[in-house]
């Protein structure tokens, strides 16, 4: 190998999508949705405001199917992953994706383990529709602060497997939007970085309450 490590193409979208009754209805503020959001910006991620739904499983449902149909190479949730009566991300997210990802899942809830026990409740999920990656956080700005960590050392590598790209980032982490090295997952020399040469580029749209790292 060169030794040159993959970067996420300028313009890779993401999306986040914050499942709270609370939020939804304007109860109180998201805090969950634009910690996410700035930081998938920080990782090189085109992403907008989070977009906020009640916790019903059909609306959840299709704002999943609204992202991976408007080409966002990630799309992550923050809410609803707890065992409460109305934490059905779990369950919305499982009707939509096509391959389950669980070293992933399991990464996320160990993340805040040892700090927040609570954490282990979390029921997220983590899995691929097409060349979408799917991520469950819970509703905690802590939870979202501990996923981001787990996140961001695999991210690159992920799409890139995901965009049938032969790429050598094996979870170096991101750093401003690149990962040490320079070349860029949509470099011509790597090939298409998605299948049938679809591109991820463009602007994208865009918790609970609870403990650092609490499901929520």
């Amino acid at each position: 190998m060169s030794g040159r490590r993959a970067t996420l193409p300028p313009g890779t979208r993401a999306r986040v999508v914050t499942v709270s009754d609370r939020a939804h209805a304007g109860i109180y503020p998201d805090r969950s949705g634009p910690l996410l959001v700035s930081g998938l910006a920080e990782l090189g991620f085109a992403v907008g405001p989070a977009t906020i739904v009640p916790d019903e499983r059909d609306r959840i449902t299709g704002a999943l199917r609204e992202a991976v149909a408007d080409g966002c190479a990630l799309v992550v949730t923050t809410g609803g992953t707890g065992l409460g009566s109305r934490d059905v991300t779990p369950e919305a997210t499982d009707t939509v994706i096509e391959r389950p990802v669980p070293g992933l899942a399991e990464a996320l809830r160990a993340a805040g383990r040892d700090t927040v026990p609570a954490a282990m409740l979390s029921r997220g999920l983590a899995g691929t529709v097409g060349a979408t990656l799917v991520v469950n956080l819970p509703g905690s700005t802590g939870g979202v602060r501990d996923g981001l960590a787990v996140l961001t050392p695999v991210l690159v590598h992920a799409i890139s497997q995901l965009s049938d790209i032969d790429d050598d980032a094996h979870g170096e982490p991101v750093v401003g939007g690149r990962a040490r090295g320079d070349r860029a997952i949509g470099d011509p020399a790597v090939g298409d970085r998605a299948r049938g040469g679809q591109a991820h580029g463009g602007q994208a749209r865009g918790g609970g309450l609870g403990a650092a790292g609490a499901p929520g």
